[in-house]
């Protein structure tokens, strides 16, 4: 055995971007170390409260999306958003989200029901969501993840990777060799550093100060029905309250304007207590505190050779509905698959193309997708008589509270941001027309080359999702199914490992047009068409398959991969 390496991929991070990396490779048979300078299981600062459906999907396939679902808020909490004077105060308006009983049971309401996914959206905060991810990595034979350890330097030459780390506790050096590296470090990346990557954007856009507290007495002070989210618009002093485990730790955000946060002026207390709607005698306590800036920045490449950088190494903008974390994660999702594919044997290195030219556009719409939705917000006009009494308040209240929950909406159910984004570009997706236009909130569901797969339930109760392949599925809507699975063994001969799902019986969305389509794990569509693809060999080497990839593939069956040993 050729010891150079201790792992194929080394993982510098281990939060969630950085884990489901390693997730990816590992289910995929790809062996990696998460190199972490943080203890194991130590829940990190409050922040992120929202997973996506797309990430909820993600959370699926690794077996691991009830126990999220479990986690954060009580089962029978309202994940609501709501709008009110202060925490305490009067609500004018009010968006429902179902509970995650709710959602268990198929009941609620609200503006996301509706959505064709298996795996709806789930509000947690991620102090909650970080230790169940990383107990499941610790539990993969083929993760080696590793706390405690501080990445000082990395390099790269023409056959690998290497990582120079010390141990925080006692100080000893060592270095990790593998064959790629995925820098998922965060904003100050030392990955990013290392490329030459260079952050562009929007530098600033909002400053604001971040308080969680605990208070028995706070949820008690509320006459009503709980929320998750909690804006406050008044006179005073705008916010927003999450609530954390739903009895008695909340996350204050206390927005400033630029020439407050440039002197500082800002009493801190007085500003939570005038967004909570309290006086000075009220009971809290302050469990952290960390002021941020708001930005839009995108770094200019993704990668280097073999160093890679997905999540906030590789762009920062501001956390509307968590779509930092959620887009992090489908960054280091693609990018470990495609690491995978060549891994495996069957890819060639030109599959590693892909990552940047699928996910750095994505990241450019989305970051200016979440920067107008903040100027969307700042440009509302607030009434001035939002707390006042009498008929004429309660009618612009309710004017306000309706424009508010318009507004949000897009925010809290971005049905856009989760399915409607495509990888038209993409070198191993075979074009066949435009994309339809997505907003944040809306999106046309397609089976246009680079868009997701429209959901559909089968016959069974399980989802079409779930079964496809780990690589590609070649899926029969409406054409020969004898044909279609003979075709999908031939290009695993050729070299593409390639499952069959038989949709043919079932009565499909209008977006499914033509007979056969072949389908990615992640669900994006890399070619439709009514006949089946004559030149195998050349069309394996299309979607990414090396030319003499033919029998390097193992199975195309979604099944558990078997993690190799490294070489």
């Amino acid at each position: 055995m050729n010891y150079e390496y201790d792992a194929e991929v080394l993982v510098v991070g281990g939060g969630p971007v950085g884990l489901l990396a390693a997730m990816t490779l590992e289910s995929h048979g790809a062996t990696a170390i998460v190199l972490e300078q943080d203890p194991f299981l130590q829940p990190p600062n409050v922040k992120c409260n929202h997973v996506s459906s797309r990430t909820m999907e993600v959370f699926r396939r690794h077996g691991i999306a009830d126990d999220v679902r479990s986690a954060g808020l009580p089962a029978e909490h309202p994940q609501d958003v709501a709008f009110r004077t202060s925490f305490v105060g009067q609500e004018f308006g009010r968006i429902r989200i179902p509970s995650a009983e709710e959602r268990r049971n198929g009941g609620g309401s609200g503006p996301d029901v509706s959505w064709a996914t298996p795996e709806h959206p789930h509000r947690v905060n991620q102090t909650y969501l970080e230790p169940i991810l990383e107990r499941h990595v610790a539990s993969r034979a083929g993760i080696d993840l590793r706390n405690g350890v501080r990445v000082d330097a990395v390099s790269q030459d023409d056959s690998g990777v290497t990582a120079a780390v010390t141990d925080v506790v006692t100080g000893a050096q060592s270095t990790v060799r593998a064959k790629y590296l995925i820098g998922a470090d965060g904003g100050r990346s030392l990955v990013r550093k290392a490329i030459g990557a260079k952050f562009s954007g929007d530098p600033v856009l909002q400053h604001v100060q971040s308080t969680w507290i605990r208070s028995t007495a706070l949820a008690a002070a509320r006459e009503a029905i709980p929320s998750w989210g909690t804006y406050v618009y008044n006179t005073r002093r705008n916010g927003h309250i999450y609530a954390i485990n739903g009895v008695d730790e909340f996350l204050v955000h206390t927005y400033l304007t630029a020439e407050e946060a440039e002197l500082g002026s800002v009493d801190r207390h007085q500003a939570l207590r005038d967004i909570l709607g309290v006086d000075v005698l009220f009971p809290y306590a302050v469990l952290s505190e960390e002021d941020w800036v708001a930005r839009r920045l995108v770094a200019d490449k993704f990668r280097d050779r073999r160093f890679f950088i997905a999540g906030d190494a590789a762009h920062l903008w501001v956390p509307m509905g968590g779509y930092g974390m959620n887009a992090g994660i489908a960054d280091g999702v693609n990018l470990a698959w495609t690491i995978a594919a060549v891994l495996d044997g069957w890819a060639g290195e030109h599959m590693l193309d892909a990552y940047a030219a699928e996910r750095q556009p994505i990241t450019e719409q989305v970051s200016r997708f979440a920067m107008g939705h903040l100027q969307k917000l700042d440009a509302a006009d607030m009434p001035a008589n939002i707390e006042l009494p009498g008929e004429e308040a309660d009618l612009a209240r309710a004017r306000f509270g309706a424009l508010a929950e318009q507004l949000n909406t897009q925010q809290f159910a971005a049905a856009g941001l989760n399915y409607g984004y495509s990888y038209h570009g993409s070198p191993i997706i075979v074009a066949d027309g435009a994309a339809p236009e997505y907003t944040m909130g809306t999106y046309t569901p397609s089976t246009v080359p680079g868009c997701r797969m429209p959901h559909v339930w089968l016959r069974d109760g399980s989802s079409a999702y779930d079964g496809l392949g780990k690589w590609y599925t070649l899926v029969n809507a409406a054409g020969d199914a004898d044909a279609g699975a003979a075709w999908a063994a031939a290009a695993t001969a050729a070299g593409l490992p390639t499952a069959f799902l038989d949709l043919a019986e079932l009565e499909l969305p209008a977006a499914f047009s033509t007979e056969y389509l072949i389908v990615r794990e992640d669900q994006h569509v890399a070619w439709r068409g009514d006949e089946l693809p004559a030149n195998i060999t050349a069309f394996v080497q299309r979607l990414g398959a090396r030319p003499d990839a033919t029998q390097i593939a193992r199975g195309a069956a979604p099944t558990a991969a078997q993690p190799r040993l490294a070489a």
